[in-house]
């Protein structure tokens, strides 16, 4: 590979001579060979988004020539429609406050500008990284600013999908309302439910958890971008804040606004841990969802089997015909990552000290990978599994008419103690609860169906029968 050689502060290094990236990004490359991941495209374009904003300002306020402004502007263009994505290398693990990406990023827009102007890369002449692309700008302040609009600009796809499995889950409740089946709690035999109850509670929830979503991304629409090194603003013009916030409503469509405080919203990660336990609380509820409908779909012989889950795959390598509840497993999995997400990311905000906090970068992927992998999760889980979701009407009546949890609608009138009899008994015997209470007449006649009216149970009220003498 053919070299170019750069200088910096530290000395002299060989870069890969067809870079667009400069000597920071490669000593960053060969210091952090660590994961092989990259910075999550939505990181960089909020990064490069900054940058493009910065250039128009200081080309309004005269701080910046208006050639070299236009260069910048047009070279953070190309990278925003998708190009150079190659060219941002950077470990997402790397030095403290994300200081190798931020000057990744400046040394790709200023080669590039340059190239645009007529100039080599590795020229920095006359657009360099440093003076011009990080103009009034600090790793300190452009980072945390990045991170807030990455998770912006990636949460509206969540909200949507959150809202589409909700909407699907609710149309399930509307059409298994009529399905009645055993309720369960402590996973053993519970009062009767509607399938379609479940279901509803399921959509409910994740209603929920998309407004709680929303009132947690309010808190990232303060910016602290101009607060550059220790949030003071050393270096960046007065009206510049200001300017550059009005500048990234305009290219990124966000309700976004200055900092009050931008030395407090460089010191504290708390809004970024306040949407991470957002999302790790809707991926606590997926994860539970998830789970019920594996096990309200286990078996097809041996466990409930009360609904029928879409068939995706073959479900093993060595028992033919097996099929798997395939998508809720990857559910699972997606949304224990989440949760170790969001323990890395409250873990990493309290690791802050005094003016800034170091821990950025991890922050930044697993905040914003979080977003990105409960947003396809929660599409496919719709896609692939809810919305082919049957039930097995004649499985859920199978199981509530042996459940020995239908004596609680006896007890208003035959007693709670002969009725744990009567449950004891069918659950020794195996016989269904009606047949035992016809069998020794606990209730007058004409009673039996009224109290034991499965759907009635399944609403609020009190069923009541006629006790017979000496009954409980």
């Amino acid at each position: 590979m053919s070299t170019r050689i750069e200088r910096d502060s530290l000395g002299e290094k060989a870069v890969p001579a067809g870079a667009l990236y400069g000597i920071q990004t490669q000593r960053a490359v060969e210091n952090f060979p660590i994961s092989g991941l990259r910075a999550l495209p939505a990181f960089t374009d909020a990064v490069i988004a900054i940058k493009r904003s910065a250039a128009l300002v200081h080309r309004h306020t005269g701080r910046l020539d208006g050639t070299l402004a236009d260069a910048i502007v047009r070279a953070a263009d190309e990278v925003l429609a998708g190009h150079h994505r190659d060219q941002f290398v950077v470990d997402v693990f790397q030095a403290g406050a994300g200081t190798s990406h931020n000057m990744n990023c400046n040394e790709v827009l200023a080669n590039r500008a340059n190239e645009l102007l007529g100039t080599p890369r590795g020229s920095y002449a006359p657009v360099h990284p440093n003076d011009h692309v990080n103009m009034a700008q600090s790793t300190n302040d452009v980072i945390p600013t990045a991170i807030r609009l990455a998770a912006l600009t990636t949460l509206p796809a969540l909200l949507r999908a959150v809202e589409s499995l909700a909407e699907c889950f609710l149309a399930k409740g509307r059409q298994f309302d009529h399905v009645l089946k055993a309720g369960r709690t402590h996973l053993q035999d519970a009062t009767p439910i509607r399938l379609g109850q479940e279901f509803a509670a399921y959509g409910r929830t994740l209603t929920r958890h998309r407004e709680k979503l929303v009132e947690a991304a309010r808190w990232l629409r303060a910016l602290p971008i101009g607060g550059t090194a220790v949030g003071t603003g050393l270096n960046a013009e007065p009206q510049y804040p200001g300017l550059l916030v009005a500048q990234l409503r305009t290219l990124t469509g966000l309700d976004v606004e200055e900092a009050t405080d931008r030395v407090q919203a460089m010191q504290s990660m708390g809004d970024l841990v306040t949407i991470s336990g957002a999302l790790r609380a809707y991926a606590i509820d997926l994860n539970k969802i998830a789970s019920d409908i594996r096990l309200l779909a286990s078996g097809p012989r041996t466990g409930l089997a009360e609904i029928r889950l879409p068939p995706v795959q073959p479900g093993s390598s060595i028992m033919p015909g097996k099929v798997n509840p395939s998508i809720a497993e990857m559910v699972n999995q997606v949304c224990l990552q989440v949760v170790g997400f969001d323990t890395t990311v409250a873990l990493a905000s309290e690791a802050g000290q005094l003016e800034l906090n170091v821990m950025m970068p991890v922050i930044a992927h697993d905040l914003l990978f979080a977003i990105a992998i409960l947003t396809t999760a929660t599409r496919q889980f719709e896609i692939a599994c809810v919305a082919g979701i049957e039930a097995d009407e004649a499985q859920c009546a199978y199981w509530l008419e042996r459940s020995p949890a239908l004596v609680t609608a006896l007890a208003p009138t035959i007693g709670y103690a002969a009725a744990a009899r009567l449950a004891q008994e069918a659950v020794a015997t195996g016989r269904p609860v009606k047949d035992l209470i016809r069998e020794k007449g606990l209730l007058a006649a004409g009673d039996l169906e009224r109290v034991l009216d499965l759907r009635a149970m399944t609403d609020l009220g009190v069923p009541r029968g006629t006790p017979l003498p000496g009954a409980g």
